[in-house]
C-alpha cells in the first residue's frame, strides 16, 4: 500500500497545473540533474493501522521543495499551493482509501549558494479496499 500511495500522491501533485508549472520536478528521490525548484520525497515510513477486517496503514511522508531564495518567505506561496494540493487529495483511490492526511511539521533552512531547503511532514491513515 506504501508504493501505490507515493505514487498517487506524486501524480495527484503533478496534475496541478500550477504546481507543474512552478516546478521542474516532482518525483520520488531527489533529482541529480534537474534545476530549481523542485520536490521530491525526502523519506517514508510506515507502520500498521489494521482492524479486525481491514489491512491498513499509517505513513509519515517527508516532502522536500528546493529552491532559492535569500529570504524565508521566498517559497511561501509555493509551499501554500503544494499544503494546499496534499490536503485537497481525493480519498478514494485505487486499492485503497486514503482516511485522514495530517500536517505534522515543517522545517526551512539556508543551504550554500542562495538555494533554501523546506521539508513538509504529514501523516496518512490508509485503508485496503
Amino acid at each position: 500500500m506504501e508504493v501505490p500511495f507515493r505514487a498517487a500522491l506524486l501524480a495527484w501533485l503533478a496534475a496541478d497545473p500550477a504546481l507543474s508549472g512552478a516546478l521542474n520536478a516532482i518525483v520520488e528521490e531527489a533529482p541529480a540533474r534537474t534545476a530549481l525548484p523542485w520536490l521530491a520525497l525526502a523519506a517514508s515510513a510506515g507502520a500498521d493501522w489494521s482492524v479486525k477486517d481491514r489491512t491498513g496503514r499509517e505513513l509519515r511522508l517527508a516532502l522536500e521543495l528546493q529552491c532559492r531564495g535569500d529570504r524565508p518567505e521566498s517559497a511561501a506561496s509555493l509551499v501554500a499551493a503544494i499544503e494546499s494540493r496534499v490536503a485537497a487529495m481525493p480519498r478514494a483511490q485505487a486499492g485503497f482509501d486514503l482516511i485522514t492526511t495530517q500536517f505534522l511539521r515543517s522545517r526551512a533552512e539556508q543551504r550554500a549558494g542562495n538555494t533554501r531547503a523546506i521539508l513538509i511532514e504529514y501523516r496518512f491513515r490508509l485503508m485496503a479496499v
